[in-house]
């Protein structure tokens, strides 16, 4: 059972971590709410499951027949989830790793660490859902902006698409390192945590954006300048240090 996961959400994060566990021997059991991707999971040895949070008839009892359930959906469903933790209450997952998002802080104009205040939205109550429950441990991972392979920065904005705030600083983190701290946390038994991941280096948008969009080909990005400046800059040494773990992709400018 300690090498069964299951992963809500096989989809631009969740399908090659899936791939990646299974190849270093994990048995996984992989949710989707499409009937096409079903065949895409069985043939890379993901056990398939059409798992919708909107629909009470899913599966739960054969998906969550595992020890470790990684969240990797977008979805803002409180009812939803409710419904699966009640599940998930009823099963054998003893661990969960909800991936969660950066964005439940607010803009403070300062460096953020793990003990700062966070908005109240559907996420970070989604986030307390897991955290509060004592019938499993819950490790919350609040990655910044996803970036990597066809997520290109250089087409983040459309033409025409004005940036507020150049002079903000960038919050993001490549997919290769999503995954490689997932399976650290997971190797390592790393639970009732809650972690920021983004990467070391904070470049200007101003600097980061113009950069990318070259890279694209595409003429220099349009941006609105506002004073005062509204920015936060996100602090990962606390995930750095219990994992020990270096970024794979740590120099935006250079990645």
């Amino acid at each position: 059972m300690k090498n069964n996961i299951s992963i809500l959400g096989c989809g631009w994060l969740g399908f090659p971590l899936a791939l990646t566990l299974t190849k270093n021997g994990y048995s996984i059991k992989g949710s989707t709410t499409s009937e096409i991707k079903v065949k895409l999971l069985n043939n890379n040895g993901v056990q398939p499951f059409i798992i919708d949070l909107s629909n009470r008839e899913n599966e739960f009892k054969k998906f969550l027949n595992s020890e470790v359930l990684i969240i990797a959906i977008p979805s803002k469903n409180i009812a939803g989830f409710k419904n699966l933790i009640s599940h998930i209450e009823n099963s054998k997952i003893k661990n969960i790793l909800f991936i969660s998002s950066t964005s439940v802080y607010p803009n403070s104009n300062s460096i953020i660490t793990e003990e700062h205040l966070i908005h109240k939205t559907p996420l970070s109550e989604i986030e307390m859902l897991f955290k509060t429950n004592t019938n499993f441990k819950s490790t919350i991972l609040r990655f910044g902006g996803l970036i990597g392979y066809d997520r290109k920065p250089g087409n983040f904005f459309k033409n025409g698409k004005i940036i507020n705030y150049p002079d903000a600083f960038v919050n993001l983190i490549h997919r290769d390192d999503c995954i490689q701290i997932i399976k650290e946390i997971i190797a390592k038994n790393i639970w009732s945590k809650t972690l920021n991941a983004c990467t070391d280096t904070h470049p200007k948008k101003r600097d980061f954006y113009t950069k990318e969009f070259k890279k694209e080909g595409r003429n220099n990005p349009i941006f609105k300048e506002f004073f005062p400046n509204e920015y936060k800059i996100i602090n990962s040494d606390l995930l750095k240090s219990i994992l020990n773990y270096n970024f794979i992709h740590s120099d935006l400018m250079h990645y």
